[in-house]
C-alpha cells in the first residue's frame, strides 16, 4: 500500500525533530557542561540520528530532513516537484519544533546549536557546496542506483554525515542542511551568516545528485 502525502509529511517532520534535538542538543549540552561531549561526539551524534532514522523512516517518506535533498532528489528527477513544498514545510516544522524545545529545556546557550562560520564567509560558503555535494553523492548512489547495496544505505549515509561533522565542523559547522541550520538560528536569534546554510547546501545537493547520474548512466531505478 502507498503510503499517504500527510503520512510522508509527519515522518520527514518526526525526523527533522530528532535530529536536531540529537545533533544541536549534543552541542547545546556540551556547552551548558564545560565540555561534557567532545567535538567528536558531537559529530557522531549527527552521523548516528541519520542512520537510525533512515533506518525507522525511509520506507515510510525516503528519509530527506533535509530541504537541500528534497530539492536535489526532484531536479534528478529522483522524486514528485510538486512534493517539494510540503516536504520543506514539514522538515523545517519539525526543526523548529525541536530548537523551541531545546530553548525551553536549557535556555539560549551556544545559540542553540546554530551554525557559523569560524573564518570567513566565503570559506564556509564554499565548504558547504563541497560537504552537501559529498553527501548527495553518496544518497543519490546508495538510493537510487539498483547495483548498489540496499541495506547499507543507512551506514553509508551516516557515516557520511559522521565524517564531514568531523573534518567540517570546526570551519563551517557542517550543517548541509538548511533546516538543521534555520530553527536554532531563527529560536536563538542568531541570523548572522545564515545566507551561507539556505544558499549553499541546495547549491552541493544539486551537483552531487547530477553528478552520480552521469556517473551512472543508464542504470536508473526510480
Amino acid at each position: 500500500m502507498a503510503v499517504s502525502l500527510p503520512q510522508r509529511l509527519a515522518a520527514e517532520a518526526i525526523g527533522a525533530f530528532m535530529l536536531v534535538f540529537a545533533g544541536c542538543g549534543a552541542i547545546v549540552i556540551s556547552a551548558g557542561q564545560d565540555g561534557a561531549i567532545s567535538h567528536e561526539g558531537i559529530a557522531a551524534s549527527f552521523g548516528l540520528v541519520i542512520l537510525i532514522l533512515i533506518y525507522a523512516l525511509g520506507h515510510v517518506s525516503g528519509a530527506h530532513f533535509n530541504p537541500a535533498v528534497t530539492l536535489a532528489f526532484a531536479v534528478a528527477r529522483h522524486f514528485e516537484p510538486r512534493d517539494v513544498l510540503p516536504y520543506w514545510l514539514a522538515q523545517v516544522a519539525g526543526a523548529l519544533l525541536a530548537a523551541g524545545l531545546l530553548r525551553a529545556l536549557f535556555g539560549n546557550i551556544a545559540s542553540l546549536g546554530s551554525t557559523l562560520p569560524a573564518g570567513s564567509d566565503s570559506d564556509s560558503f564554499i565548504l558547504e557546496i563541497v560537504l552537501s555535494f559529498f553527501l548527495m553523492f553518496v544518497i543519490t548512489a546508495v538510493a537510487t542506483d539498483s547495483r548498489a547495496v540496499g541495506q547499507a544505505a543507512a551506514i553509508a549515509i551516516g557515516a557520511t554525515v559522521g565524517l564531514e561533522a568531523l573534518f567540517g565542523g570546526p570551519i563551517s559547522g557542517a550543517s548541509m542542511n538548511p533546516a538543521r541550520s534555520l530553527a536554532p538560528a531563527l529560536v536563538s536569534g542568531q541570523l548572522a551568516s545564515l545566507w551561507i546554510y539556505l544558499v549553499a547546501p541546495p547549491i552541493g545537493a544539486v551537483l552531487g545528485a547530477l553528478s552520480y547520474d552521469f556517473l551512472r548512466g543508464d542504470h536508473h531505478q526510480p
